[in-house]
C-alpha cells in the first residue's frame, strides 16, 4: 500500500491501514494530493497522531491536542487558543519533535517575543498556551517533563500601572528624533494612530490611501529565526481601517518620497526593532520626558483620544 496516481483525476492518492481508538484495524484511502511527496507527508502526520507517538512533531501533537480540547472548550475560547498557537508558537516549534524541545528552546522563543513590544499580560497569555500543550503531553502521553516549567514564565499575570505621554510630552520627544526618518515616522504612526509596532513594521504603500486619508491594517511583521515573517494581526478583529489627519497623511507622503519607495509591495520600514529602541532612548534623554515602553505608545494614543473627547467604547473599538 502506498501513494499512486488516481487515473480518474490525475492527482495522487494514498491507501493505508491504521488502528482506531477502539483498537480495530482499519483500511482507508485519501485522495486529492498534487504530488506523491505531499501524499506521503500527509500519511506520516496522520499515523503519528493516530498512534499518539510522543516523538511526533509539535505541529502533529497540536492536532491531537486540538481534537481533544475542542470537545471541552467553548468555541470562542478554542478560536483564541488556535490563533495564538498558529501565530506565536507554531512558527518556532512546529517542525521540532515535541520530546526534543528543551527549556533552552523555550527561553530563546521567549526572548524573541519579549522584543516584540507586547504587553506583559499578553506575553503571559502566550506562554500559558504553550505550557498547556506540554502539560497535556505530560499528563496523558508520558512526556517526560514540561520544558516551560524549567524555562520559567515570561510576562506578568496582572497589568502594571499604565504609563503614557501627554500630547505635550510626545511633542517634546518627537522633536528630538526627527534626525532619523524611519524612527520618526514610526513614532508618529504609533502615537497618532495607536497601531501596534508589528503592524507599523508590516505597512506597505498598498496599505496607505493618500487621497482618502486611510491606513488599512491587515498584517503584522515579526523577525523569526533571522527571517522576516509577515503574519496575521494580533487578533481577528485587529484587521481594520484607520482614518488619519491631513497632517499625518502629508508626513507619510513626504516620507515615502524621500525614501524613494515606489514599489507598492515594499515595506515602508526596514529599520530593526533594536535600532528603533536605541533612537527612542536617545529621544527620551534629549527631550527629558519620562521613560516609557514601546508598547506604551498605545496607552499614550488612548490618553490622546480621552483628551479629544472620545467615549470609552470608541477608544476600545479603536484599540482592537
Amino acid at each position: 500500500m502506498g501513494a499512486e496516481k488516481d487515473p480518474k483525476t490525475g492527482k495522487w492518492l494514498i491507501q493505508y491501514r491504521y488502528t482506531d481508538w477502539q483498537g480495530r484495524r482499519r483500511k482507508s484511502t485519501k485522495r486529492g494530493f498534487l504530488t506523491k511527496r505531499e501524499a506521503e507527508e500527509w500519511l506520516r502526520s496522520f499515523l503519528a497522531v493516530s498512534q499518539c507517538n510522543i516523538n511526533m512533531k509539535f505541529s502533529d501533537f497540536l492536532k491531537l491536542y486540538y481534537r481533544d480540547m475542542e470537545k471541552r472548550l467553548r468555541e470562542y475560547t478554542m478560536r483564541t487558543k488556535k490563533y495564538i498557537m498558529e501565530m506565536k508558537i507554531l512558527p518556532y516549534f512546529g517542525e521540532k519533535r515535541i520530546s526534543e524541545i528543551t527549556p533552552a528552546d523555550v527561553r530563546q522563543w521567549q526572548n524573541i517575543l519579549m522584543q516584540e513590544g507586547y504587553a506583559e499580560t499578553y506575553l503571559r497569555t502566550i506562554h500559558n498556551q504553550l505550557a498547556a500543550v506540554f502539560n497535556y503531553g505530560v499528563k496523558y502521553y508520558d512526556l517526560k517533563s514540561n520544558p516551560c516549567t524549567k524555562a520559567g514564565c515570561m510576562g506578568k499575570a496582572n497589568a502594571e500601572k499604565m504609563d503614557f505621554w501627554t500630547k505635550q510630552e510626545f511633542m517634546g520627544f518627537i522633536k528630538a528624533t526627527d534626525y532619523e526618518p524611519q524612527s520618526y515616522m514610526i513614532f508618529m504612526l504609533l502615537y497618532w494612530t495607536g497601531m501596534r509596532i508589528g503592524e507599523a513594521f508590516a505597512l506597505t504603500p498598498n496599505d496607505i490611501d493618500i487621497d482618502s486619508k486611510v491606513i488599512s491594517i491587515s498584517k503584522s511583521y515579526q523577525r523569526i529565526a533571522k527571517r522576516d515573517v509577515i503574519t496575521q494581526p494580533k487578533t481577528p478583529k485587529s484587521k481594520r481601517k484607520i482614518k488619519i489627519s491631513g497632517f499625518l497623511t502629508k508626513e507619510l507622503k513626504k516620507y515615502m518620497e524621500s525614501q524613494g519607495i515606489h514599489n507598492k509591495e515594499e515595506r515602508l520600514f526596514t529599520i530593526t526593532r533594536y535600532q528603533l529602541l536605541c533612537d527612542m532612548k536617545k529621544g527620551i534623554q534629549a527631550s527629558g520626558v519620562k521613560n516609557i515602553r514601546l508598547h506604551d505608545f498605545r496607552h499614550s494614543h488612548a490618553s490622546l483620544l480621552v483628551e479629544l473627547g472620545f467615549s470609552p467604547l470608541e477608544i476600545a473599538e479603536n484599540h482592537v
